[in-house]
């Protein structure tokens, strides 16, 4: 199954829980694709001593998944993508959205 995840939220645990459950589509076979967008863009940095997000993104690239950021989101706060989190378009989105089995939110 291909499952496109969207994280437009900042809130630790809402986005760790978000790239678990990737993780474990993974482990599934299925493939997977995430698209920060909003506050999402913020993901790298929002570890805390309870929720290790960087080490759950990391698990979920070995694992297979892809993550992608939009380009603006990050513009907006002054910052720029990263090589787990490449700078994308809304044309990615729309992709990731068009040709996914299923979208979740978060």
């Amino acid at each position: 199954m291909k499952l496109g995840i969207v994280i437009y939220s900042n809130d630790a645990e809402s986005v760790w829980n978000a790239f678990r459950f990737g993780v474990f589509a993974c482990k599934k076979g299925d493939e997977v694709q995430v698209f920060l967008l909003g506050k999402g863009v913020e993901a790298e940095g929002l570890d805390t001593a309870q929720f290790k997000i960087s080490e759950q993104m990391t698990k979920f690239v070995e694992a297979g998944g892809e993550i992608l950021a939009c380009g603006t989101c990050f513009k907006l706060r002054g910052s720029e993508g990263s090589e787990m989190c490449p700078l994308s378009t809304m044309e990615d989105l729309y992709r990731i959205v068009a040709e996914a089995d299923r979208v979740l939110t978060f």
